[in-house]
């Protein structure tokens, strides 16, 4: 027993364990991001940072951002347009440092810190690649860096075709097994088919079978700036709950929408593992 345990044992002081905090990914897609405009929304940013800064004492997050070719488009107009990969792929190298930038002014007004990553589906198939993305983002989140993730759009024509980074994002949350996987979307979760049809959206509170839901995913269209829509997300979830991880779909246009899923005061898609 050295001159430390002495003195607590004396005093009858017990040294409390450091409590394991629980690690968030946070998936947020373009229409988020942009609050279904032209441009990306300052204030939706400094929104979930203030979350953030207020959840970080019993939780870690891991952030995957869309959005890099959305906010190119707001400050450029390239001669070639169009839905061509090699001109989104321009666009993602432009808005890319803008997106980070934006993110890193308002996070750092909250005191927060953050860290670029990107990846891109082939990093999932290597075994040291793989080792590194672990190693990386728990070293960045151990000192009180929260990563923020982007697919590497430029030189992976395959990431810019995924569904919005919902795969990359669900690959991710699996690799790095967090504990719970929050996709930020456009709705209230996922609604019955019913219910839209009749115009009066009922969301599906909680899912086990992923087949049943996936029946009630009506074919939509697009949204306006990201590449996925339900479908890809409700196919995220088949990974992370193969992995063991519940997924939250949760609309991330509203203020404050991680504190409300977190405490239960909102309508919300929460798929069990």
């Amino acid at each position: 027993m050295d001159k430390l345990d002495k003195i607590l044992e004396q005093n009858n002081i017990e040294m409390e364990t450091p409590k394991k905090k629980k690690r968030i990914l946070l998936k947020l897609g373009s229409n988020t991001l942009t609050k279904e405009t032209d441009h990306i929304s300052r204030g939706k940013i400094e929104d979930i940072g203030r979350q953030i800064a207020e959840l970080k004492d019993e939780y870690e997050f891991v952030i995957i951002s869309s959005g890099a070719v959305a906010v190119a488009k707001q400050f450029v107009n390239l001669e070639r347009s169009g839905e061509n990969i090699d001109v989104k792929q321009a666009l993602a190298s432009i808005g890319q440092p803008h997106l980070m930038r934006i993110f890193q002014e308002s996070f750092r007004e909250l005191g927060l810190l953050i860290g670029q990553c990107l990846l891109s589906p082939n990093d999932f198939s290597n075994e040291d690649s793989r080792q590194n993305i672990v190693n990386t983002v728990n070293v960045l989140v151990e000192n009180d860096y929260i990563p923020i993730i982007n697919e590497n759009d430029t030189s992976s024509t395959d990431a810019i075709k995924f569904g919005d980074n919902d795969n990359l994002a669900a690959q991710t949350a699996a690799l790095l097994d967090v504990d719970l996987f929050i996709i930020a979307t456009n709705t209230h979760g996922v609604y019955k088919k019913g219910s839209i049809e009749a115009k009066t959206p009922e969301t599906i509170r909680k899912v086990n079978d992923l087949e049943e839901l996936k029946k009630e995913v009506m074919s939509e269209t697009k949204s306006t700036h990201g590449t996925g829509g339900m479908s890809s997300k409700v196919s995220a979830a088949a990974i992370t709950q193969k992995a063991k991880i519940e997924t939250w779909i949760v609309n991330g246009l509203d203020d404050n929408f991680i504190l409300n899923a977190i405490n239960d005061k909102v309508h919300f898609t929460k798929i069990h593992h």
